[in-house]
């Protein structure tokens, strides 16, 4: 990531869990590159948001941010603007499906357990951005705001109503960008392969999903590393993506381009 200088930036990184998450690889990306990070997180999870943040090249704050409480976004919104005064970008990366929600459960899943996926999954997007505006339009190089995805256009075995999160978060970022793009701040989403992740533990097709990947992604798939994952969000968090928003961009090996499992895998 040597390629990238952003010394100097200042960016808010959310989703942070641990040392496997794509949020804390991002992280330490970024600080390699120069630039200044803070964490968000909130309850019982940031105690291990803490320990993460402590792993990274220099440790960072881990700032509180309940998504699901108003109140929170403001409060954020207030300390990053004493802390910089501008924001350059901020990564989100929360995500949340009940497990009655996910794993095969899609026709059974109770109105209270999707809405608030949706709220946690999907909203929350809207509310980011929206509380953290000012400071990105501040931003002389250009706010960014950057999601995580999954590849949303096809109907993925087990990952039922968080397939619709992630959906609803696609059409969520097109409307930001519209938006915030008059402002000066670019929104685009980021959707990588299956990963080893805390959240990919719940969904119980995630074994075969990963071995399809790897089995039939053009350039290959590694469950094991988020660090594939890292050059297309620092892409759209840098200037070099300083015209472009309303993106999907996918970091999976290419398999969301072909159709693995016809025929022989690629060598």
């Amino acid at each position: 990531m040597s390629t990238y200088d952003l010394t100097g930036r200042r960016y808010l990184v959310t989703g942070v869990t641990n040392q496997e998450s794509i949020a804390w690889h991002v992280a330490a990306a970024l600080q390699r590159t120069g630039a200044e990070v803070v964490l968000s997180s909130f309850g019982r999870t940031a105690r291990i948001a803490r320990k993460a943040a402590a792993r990274l090249p220099c440790e960072p704050d881990v700032l509180e941010l309940d998504v699901t409480d108003e109140e929170d976004f403001a409060r954020l919104a207030e300390e990053l603007r004493g802390r910089w005064g501008a924001l350059d970008g901020v990564l989100h990366s929360v995500a949340y499906a009940p497990a009655d929600a996910v794993s095969g459960a899609f026709l059974e899943t109770p109105a209270a357990g999707a809405l608030r996926g949706f709220q946690v999954s999907a909203y929350s997007l809207q509310r980011l951005a929206a509380a953290l505006a000012p400071l990105l339009t501040a931003s002389e190089h250009g706010g960014s705001v950057v999601g995580v995805t999954v590849d949303s256009s096809r109907a993925l075995p087990g990952y039922d109503w968080m397939g619709v999160f992630k959906s609803t978060l696609e059409a969520v970022a097109r409307y930001l960008a519209a938006h915030l793009g008059p402002r000066g701040v670019r929104v685009n989403l980021v959707a990588p392969g299956p990963l080893e992740t805390l959240s990919a533990q719940g969904i119980g097709s995630f074994e075969a999903l990963a071995e399809h990947y790897e089995r039939w992604a053009p350039l290959g798939w590694d469950r094991t590393d988020p660090g594939q994952v890292v050059g297309a969000v620092l892409f759209l968090l840098s200037d070099l993506a300083a015209h472009t928003t309303g993106q999907i961009l996918h970091a999976d090996g290419g398999l969301h381009a072909v159709a693995g499992g016809i025929g022989e895998p690629p060598r």
